[in-house]
């Protein structure tokens, strides 16, 4: 039998998997075996051929990496490797374990602990204790899968999961209280109220571009409203959805707050349960395949998705005011990587070339001359996002047409702000939500014309506006039609108390944050009460003129009428 691995300088490892059953049989007292950076390890009974598979894998200094039967420790330039009696296999979450789980969530739900006030309160202070005990692993997690900066990370994911903790706190108590309903004489006497009520078991499936907050921020609201809840993290972010699986099990209600890990087939094992409401963040495209699964249930959803969100700039604003918020609301918010990042912007032919300035000044001044190694600016998730936006800057349509950045480095990835002007509409830049560090600028003589551009394309989750002028802001409000719209600024609205955050159409459907979280997750159940008492024999049978006459009388709530029908007269 044969062994082979090479260690090098990066402690990179080529390891051979092995699938020979009687290796311990035959090597018996074959514990361990140091050898040097290049190893061949051989059976001392025969050099027989074997079935393997051959893995790629990057470990630190100090590893312990699970193959089957082995285990593998790199140290520097010498390697260990034991033999284990155990075969360690991973555990599958299929469909059979998906609705175990379900149904141990269901049973927790029915027990009607999850509903009392006193636990609500009790999960939500675990979640700030979470917060307060762990911030340090959070945002290291967060830098490990974006590189996320440590200030941008608490800004804009701890710092908003502390708010939205410290208002479902403070709120609780009046969110949870039945809403008086004033009632009509058709039903004297009588008193009505509007009782919220948990749904049962939630699923929130999360994304990986805030994965901390929106994870935590939908599940928080699913805790309010006194429903039991699975959170599905994105696997595309791994140190986030890892630390909160571990951090969830450590703080939280284990039987009534679960997370599972995995990717498309731990989804699709969850998806085909039926669950009370789910909650998906994500791209259109799935949105479309989550509220397809759960029609099969009559399943309700929200669906937080996107689109390309527009900033209009006029020729009227303070130009370097405008540069710097409308950066922020591109580089600045996890490098262009958010669903309410500006995608696009539309201003006059002539202005077009001051705004390229002023852009082009403040993103030097805030990321320096080399944008590639600040570190203040977050890298592209994955190697196959870096493809996708590399293939927007290459299209022959567009490469032409950049006029500040388009440096790459893909070993870091990393795209350097990118503005382009005038793109041919027919551009997969402008035909698809760029996600990413691309900034196209249309220019148009009129500003009245960006209500054409942006209605010829889908309604967007946001859409900013920067103008000093009164009237252009109300056409704006009353003309676009987007989940929210900002004006003289980018982003901020989403972290407005008070304020719901949703899309419209294909930027999504239902909306959440504060308040609106609690009444998303709960069902507004309607109660009448009345007493036995003013019995009126006008609804029941053999029905007369007289009572028909009576009825109307009552329904149209004229006194005199009612007088004079009681006194059978016209």
């Amino acid at each position: 039998m044969l062994i082979c691995m090479q260690v090098n300088s990066d402690f990179e490892i080529l390891v051979l998997d092995i699938t020979t059953k009687d290796f311990s049989a035959s090597c018996p007292t074959m514990k361990s075996l140091c050898l040097g950076p290049f190893l061949a390890v051989s059976d001392p009974v025969s050099s027989r051929a074997f079935g393997g598979h051959l893995t790629r894998k990057c470990f630190p200094k100090q590893v312990h990496f699970h193959s089957r039967s082995v285990v593998f420790s790199s140290i520097l330039c010498s390697a260990t490797l034991s033999v284990l009696p155990e075969l360690e296999e991973k555990q599958i979450f299929d469909g059979e374990k998906a609705n175990l789980l379900v149904r141990d969530l269901r049973n927790c739900f029915d027990s009607g602990r999850t509903k009392s006030y006193e636990w609500r309160v009790s999960q939500l202070e675990a979640i700030f204790k979470l917060l307060k005990e762990n911030e340090k692993e959070i945002t290291e997690a967060l830098y490990k899968d974006l590189a996320k900066p440590q200030f941008e990370a608490f800004v804009s994911e701890v710092s908003q999961v502390k708010s939205s903790c410290s208002e479902a706190l403070e709120g609780l108590k009046n969110w949870m209280k039945p809403e008086r309903v004033s009632t009509s004489i058709t039903t004297f006497p009588s008193t009505a109220e509007i009782v919220p009520e948990p749904l049962g078991v939630v699923l929130v499936i999360s994304t990986w571009n805030f994965p901390f907050l929106l994870s935590m921020d939908p599940v928080i609201g699913a805790i309010c409203a006194g429903n039991t809840v699975v959170l599905k993290p994105s696997e595309i972010a791994p140190a986030t959805s890892s630390l909160l699986a571990n951090l969830i099990e450590q703080y939280l209600d284990n039987s009534a707050i679960r997370v599972v890990e995995g990717a498309v087939p731990e989804t699709t094992a969850l998806l085909e349960q039926k669950w009370d409401k789910i909650l998906y963040t994500g791209s259109a495209r799935v949105g479309r395949i989550v509220m397809a699964a759960a029609a099969k249930h009559l399943t309700p959803v929200i669906l937080e998705l996107g689109g390309k969100c527009p900033a209009v700039v006029e020729s009227d604003v303070n130009l370097q005011v405008t540069a710097r918020r409308i950066i922020a609301g591109k580089w600045g918010c996890n490098s262009g990587q958010a669903c309410i990042a500006v995608d696009y912007i539309i201003t006059r032919k002539e202005f077009a070339p001051k705004l390229i300035s002023a852009l082009k000044e403040e993103l030097e001044q805030f990321f320096g001359k080399d944008p590639l190694e600040s570190k203040d600016m977050s890298r592209i998730v994955s190697s196959n996002q870096f493809a996708r936006l590399v293939k927007l800057l290459d299209e022959d349509k567009v490469s032409d047409k950049i006029v500040l950045g388009g440096q790459r480095d893909e070993k870091k990835l990393k795209i350097s702000p990118t503005i382009i002007l005038d793109v041919p509409e027919d551009a997969l830049v402008m035909q698809e939500e760029i996600f990413g560090p691309i900034l196209p600028i249309i220019t148009v003589d009129n500003i009245e014309d960006c209500y054409s551009i942006i209605k010829s394309r889908p309604k967007p989750l946001a859409a900013y506006l920067f103008t000093n002028n009164e009237q252009l802001k109300k056409d704006y409000v009353d003309k676009i039609s987007s989940g929210g719209i900002l004006i003289n600024d980018a982003i901020l609205h989403v972290a407005t108390r008070g304020l719901p955050f949703g899309g419209v159409e294909e930027s999504g459907m239902g909306c959440y944050h504060g308040k609106f979280s609690f009444d998303s997750f709960s069902h507004r159940k309607s109660v009448l009460y009345r007493s036995f008492d003013a019995d009126s024999s006008i609804r029941y049978p053999p029905y007369t003129t007289e009572k028909e006459k009576l009825l109307k009388a009552v329904i149209s709530g004229n006194i005199v009428q009612i007088i004079l029908a009681l006194f059978g007269w016209s």
